[in-house]
């Protein structure tokens, strides 16, 4: 949020702080949220850009189409092992894999 709107807010009688503020997260639990966001916003850009199918990618992981929605849409439920598995199976390497982890700072 830019400075300019913090005031506003503020003026107003907002209370502005940040996510993990408001959920009360530890700087670890603010982390891992962050990189579970990053691998989903990952899986769905490289599944789309490779032209595959949310089914096919299931398919190659052993999973079911509705699971690489979920991992897509963040389900809290996904686990990392399935996010990073479906990012392998999109031809994503563990080069790239690190790239996006360093580029996010999670």
């Amino acid at each position: 949020m830019d400075a300019k709107k913090r005031k506003k807010l503020q003026a107003a009688g907002w209370q502005v702080g940040s996510t993990e503020e408001f959920l009360g997260l530890t700087p670890e639990e603010a982390a891992f949220l962050e990189l579970k966001l990053t691998l989903s916003k990952k899986l769905k850009q490289h599944r789309t850009a490779q032209g595959i199918s949310q089914s096919l990618l299931a398919k190659r992981v052993g999973s079911s189409q509705s699971r690489i929605a979920k991992a897509e849409a963040s389900d809290p439920t996904v686990s990392i092992d399935l996010l990073i598995r479906a990012l392998f199976a999109t031809g994503l390497t563990r080069s790239d894999l690190a790239k996006t982890i360093r580029e996010n700072r999670c």
